[in-house]
């Protein structure tokens, strides 16, 4: 039998093959959010220069504006606090259906006009115009802080949210520095001194025409369609089925589409989450005690004038203060980071110490006769209230991020809870009452 012979034939060589090179686009998105960070912490950074600002009130019982101090205690000061009273939840309503830039334009304008009556103002009335245009730019300020997550990749939340604290936490320190140097070393003007504020303010404003407008919001705008696919909002990932876009919008009768209102789905979503026991706890610490610090920090300024009445603008030292307090809540701050306890277990212990030092605090400032003892206690009742809100944001996320699915969005604006990610690290402790 004739064996035929099989030729074997060579694998031809395989000519090499290009490595794989980065995704297309891939530099030009990093540039692009390189880019848009920098720009959003110099924006950041300069609409808190405002170097006037911690001289608002000698200046309005200085010769310039010759106002009593009854006046200002009684007729000017209070307008500030019911009028934010007032517009604090339109305004943070509006924030999100306007998708942000709208009220950090209006946030510039009202800045611009509490200045310009301040300079041009000569009147009672137009001093409590300025008061209120001034609540208006404080509770627009949730719009710089909800603007960043709604630009940026979730994976860079926690950078940018650290980005952004610390330019305005630079921004607030420069410029009460800048506004002491100039006001004790410069021997500058009170008047000048608004001016410069109404310089860098306008040049805010000009920065805040190019910011970029979102295309989606937390509640109100839903993400526009991206590779051919609609992207849900972060309320419709939370209750996916016929809770999204498009099954609202089959089948649903009156009773079910008002249940499904943005409006009523956000109630439902802040009362399931005040059924913690935990996030109650933080909920009252920050209502009570934001509403005593910012009568104290509205106030306090009055109360040097009484202690030492200005005579000599150059030894107002107003700025170098609130400098002070500035660095030293920056650095509690930081530092409540580090503190390892079991909140669940010691929370009121806490909350009651830190209070009740406080509260000490101000009774010492309301006793003393020493403006440097008072400036003193000043700054450690800022550091104090400080230190608590990291703890407190860090604790309601955990709560929600554990119990309650709040959006991601929302509970980053809140902090970090358990890990850089914004994951919980543990089971929830807190179980529901």
């Amino acid at each position: 039998m004739a064996t035929s012979s099989q030729s074997v034939e060579k694998p031809e060589p395989l000519e090499p093959q290009p490595e794989p090179g980065p995704e297309p686009g891939l530099g030009h998105k990093l540039q692009s959010w390189q880019c848009l960070v920098s720009f959003l912490c110099f924006y950041g950074f300069m609409a808190q220069m405002r170097p006037g600002e911690s001289f608002i009130t000698p200046y309005l019982l200085g010769p310039d504006k010759n106002f009593t101090q009854k006046q200002v205690t009684n007729e000017i000061t209070p307008v500030l606090s019911y009028s934010y009273l007032a517009v604090l939840v339109p305004v943070f309503l509006l924030t999100d259906y306007l998708r942000y830039k709208p009220v950090l334009l209006l946030q510039s304008l009202s800045y611009i006009s509490v200045w310009l009556l301040l300079l041009f103002g000569r009147s009672v009335l137009h001093m409590q115009f300025m008061e209120f245009f001034f609540s208006l730019t404080m509770a627009a300020r949730i719009a710089y802080s909800s603007y960043i997550f709604s630009l940026v990749h979730p994976a860079h939340y926690q950078r940018m949210a650290g980005y952004s604290r610390a330019a305005v936490l630079l921004g607030v320190f420069a410029s009460s520095v800048l506004g002491q140097l100039l006001v004790t070393v410069g021997r500058v003007s009170f008047t000048r001194l608004n001016y410069l504020s109404l310089a860098f303010l306008t040049f805010t404003l000009v920065l805040t025409i190019f910011l970029k407008r979102p295309k989606r919001s937390l509640f109100f705008n839903h993400s526009e369609a991206t590779h051919g696919g609609a992207s849900p909002s972060e309320l419709d990932q939370m209750h996916p089925g016929l809770d999204g876009p498009e099954g609202r919008k089959l089948g649903r009768t009156p009773l079910e589409a008002w249940w499904d209102w943005t409006l009523v789905r956000m109630l439902r979503e802040l009362g399931n989450s005040l059924r913690l026991p935990q996030l109650r706890l933080w909920s009252l610490w920050w209502v009570f005690n934001s509403a005593g610090y910012y009568l104290i920090v509205y106030y306090v300024h009055i109360l040097w004038n009484v202690i030492e009445p200005t005579t000599d603008s150059t030894k107002v030292y107003n700025g170098g203060v609130d400098a002070a307090s500035t660095l030293l809540g920056a650095i509690t701050s930081f530092a409540a980071g580090f503190v390892k306890i079991r909140w669940a277990l010691w929370a009121k212990l806490v909350i009651g110490v830190v209070t009740a030092l406080q509260a000490g605090l101000v009774f010492l400032m309301y006793r003393t006769n020493s403006i440097s003892l008072c400036y003193v206690a000043f700054v450690l009742f800022r550091g104090s209230y400080q230190f608590l809100v990291p703890i407190a944001t860090s604790s309601s996320t955990l709560c929600t991020s554990c119990c309650c699915p709040l959006p991601t969005s929302w509970r980053l604006h809140w902090g970090s809870c358990g890990t850089s990610s914004g994951t919980a690290t543990s089971p929830c402790p807190w179980p529901r009452s």
